[in-house]
Parts: structure tokens; C-alpha cells; sequence
């Protein structure tokens, strides 16, 4: 029992890495040739896992040629745009110009409802408010809605607008980020000086804090 364990951890260790090597896209973003190797990899690493009598080495060598195999492969798709149509495909254009391309929904075997099914997925409810849809390699539909139904933004009415940027983080659970601090040629005196004039005494105190680009810092409590 004991070396059934050892192994399993060994292999969920091994899968993870490669897992992370692959790199960090979600299931439905994977390229066709990626999700086949993600099964085939789930696969391999199964058989060592209940079968004790093969060995070890002979489950890790199939997985580390599949994960050399998606490195070079996402290497060569990466260099050369030939190859990468090859290998991953290329968009399909479903709508354009606010009709639908019945040929292509044909080649594709996609029909009507899958196409509105995801037109309401991106809340697009209507398709005659479509210009343009768009079938990625990776499965996901891009949609451009045609320009009287877009949403206004601020350069449509000529207003300006203040630079946003990422805010920092700086408690997370009671757990001060030195590194965010830092970053903001801040330090920890600041940091408490601020809590104190909102009545906290000690940061442990504070579920979250974070400081946005115009200076405002929000936190919240720990119940």
C-alpha cells in the first residue's frame, strides 16, 4: 500500500510540473494537439498508478516525450505562422459583415443554435447586432458587434480620463506584502500609520488592503 502512495505522489507531482510547463491556459483556451496531450498525459500517468508491477521510469518516459513534444511543437507554431495553421488550425469567420456564412457553418458542423447558444454566452442576444463572429482555433467564438450597438466609452464623447492602473496589494489575510511595499518605495510605518487613522491597530487585523494609482487605500476588516 505504502508504495502504491509513493508512486501515486510521484506521478502527481511528475503530471503537475509538466501540467506547468505546458503553460497556464484554461481547458477551453487549449489548441486541439494541447487537450490531446493533457488526456494522454491523465492516461499514462494512470497506468503506473495501478498497475505496481510496471515499472516507474516506464510510465515518467511516455510523459516527458509528450511534454517534449508540446514544447517543440508550441516552438515551431510560434516562429512560423505556416506551421502554425498546420498544427493549430486557423479562425473561422461564421458571421461577417452582419450575414451569416451558411458554407462555413456547414464545413465546421455548426449549426444555428450552437452559434446563438454562444452569441448569449457573450450577451450578445441578438445576432442582427452582429458584424462580425469569429471561431477561434481554441473552440471560443469572438464577437464585434457592429458600431451603433457597441457600448459608448469616454473617447466616443471626447472626455477625458485619469490613468488606471493595477492596484497593489498589500495585506492579504493579516499577511503584509513587503515585496507590493516596496515596489511603492512604501514601508510597513506608512503602512500602519494609515490603519491607525482608520482605528486599526495591528494589520493582522485586516482581512485585505490594497492601494489603487490615485492613492486611495482599501481595506477590509477581519470578522
Amino acid at each position: 500500500m505504502l508504495i502504491v502512495i509513493i508512486r501515486t505522489l510521484i506521478l502527481f507531482v511528475f503530471v503537475a510540473t509538466a501540467m506547468r510547463i505546458m503553460g497556464k491556459r484554461e481547458i477551453g483556451q487549449l489548441q486541439p494537439y494541447e487537450l490531446v496531450i493533457a488526456i494522454m498525459l491523465s492516461e499514462l500517468a494512470a497506468i503506473p498508478m495501478e498497475n505496481t508491477g510496471i515499472p516507474l521510469l516506464n510510465g515518467i518516459t511516455p510523459i516527458l516525450t509528450l511534454l517534449m513534444a508540446q514544447v517543440v511543437l508550441s516552438y515551431i507554431s510560434l516562429k512560423s505562422s505556416r506551421a502554425r495553421a498546420v498544427i493549430c488550425g486557423t479562425p473561422s469567420v461564421l458571421i461577417e459583415n452582419g450575414k451569416i456564412k451558411e458554407k462555413e457553418l456547414a464545413r465546421l458542423r455548426y449549426n444555428i443554435n450552437d452559434l446563438l447558444e454562444q452569441l448569449r454566452v457573450k450577451n450578445v442576444p441578438n445576432i442582427s447586432d452582429v458584424e462580425f463572429a469569429i471561431l477561434e482555433t481554441s473552440g471560443q467564438l469572438s464577437v464585434i458587434p457592429k458600431s451603433q450597438k457597441r457600448p459608448i466609452v469616454p473617447e466616443d464623447m471626447n472626455l477625458p480620463t485619469k490613468y488606471e492602473g493595477l492596484p497593489y496589494t498589500l495585506i492579504v489575510d493579516g499577511e503584509i506584502m513587503y515585496k507590493n511595499l516596496a515596489k511603492l518605495n512604501l514601508d510597513v510605518a506608512w503602512l500602519k500609520q494609515q490603519l491607525n487613522s482608520f482605528g486599526i491597530a495591528d494589520p493582522k487585523q485586516v482581512l485585505f488592503a490594497s492601494l489603487d494609482t490615485q492613492g486611495n487605500l482599501y481595506y477590509q476588516k477581519k470578522s
